[in-house]
């Protein structure tokens, strides 16, 4: 909901949703669902007609990732961008942006970057209802990697590198998640399906940047942001 509630209030629910609870969730007058109000806390509501709902109670969620992962990644090919996104969603990233890299076969042209950033931005909401999520990634595109890191700030900086998994690095990323503390940011940095090229790497290392392998593997552009994201909550929810 893009208000605050409050308990005992009756609200209108905006069109798209109640359409999805009565026509796909096939909802009824005394219903009740789970509802996230623009401040990220979330409440118990009660459908009362086709359009408003009643805000029964507050409940508490422990669904979010302790520190905020930003993912940052090299504009990939064809729906690739879509796929990360939900799936990144799912998985507890608080922020997801895509720069035009040196190794980058996909281009956005400038007159139609609103329009994919706000698709983007509808499939980050629908991945974070699906996955009964507080917060909704913001969806960002960068010109140019320099300027994603000026405008994107964080606690820490790593860029997953596949070179340095060839030569059996195995340790910078736990330790990057293991020093963190909670509400921290971390912004990482992927590249499209040509790599990080070598400026960018050096860039990167004069931002501060840790280079981390992801494993003896080498994966995909679109499968290394997830691999990343399960090591985080392994590292801060398995326990």
């Amino acid at each position: 909901m893009d208000q605050s509630l409050t308990v005992g209030e009756t609200v209108t629910l905006p069109s798209s949703v109640a359409k999805h609870w009565l026509q796909v969730m096939r909802g009824e007058a005394g219903d009740q669902a789970e509802l996230v109000d623009d401040t990220e806390h979330l409440f118990l509501g009660q459908l009362t007609t086709t359009q408003t709902v009643t805000i029964v109670q507050p409940l508490s969620a422990d669904v979010e990732l302790p520190v905020n992962i930003t993912i940052l990644s090299g504009l990939p090919k064809q729906d690739k961008a879509e796929w990360i996104v939900q799936k990144a969603t799912e998985m507890g990233a608080y922020r997801i942006a895509f720069f035009a890299a040196d190794w980058s076969i996909a281009k956005w042209q400038p007159n139609k970057q609103a329009k994919k950033i706000e698709r983007l931005q509808k499939i980050a909401r629908g991945a974070a209802e699906q996955s009964h999520r507080l917060h909704v990634p913001e969806i960002a595109y960068f010109a140019t990697l320099q300027q994603a890191l000026t405008q994107l700030t964080s606690d820490q900086l790593v860029v997953a590198y596949e070179e340095a998994a060839k030569q059996g690095e195995a340790a910078q990323l736990i330790q990057v998640l293991k020093r963190s503390t909670p509400h921290q940011a971390i912004s990482a940095v992927f590249g499209p399906e040509g790599g990080i090229s070598p400026a960018e790497l050096a860039l990167l290392k004069d931002h501060g940047a840790t280079v981390a392998g992801l494993g003896p593997r080498i994966l995909r552009t679109e499968t290394a942001p997830l691999y990343l994201l399960a090591a985080a909550s392994t590292v801060w929810e398995l326990q």
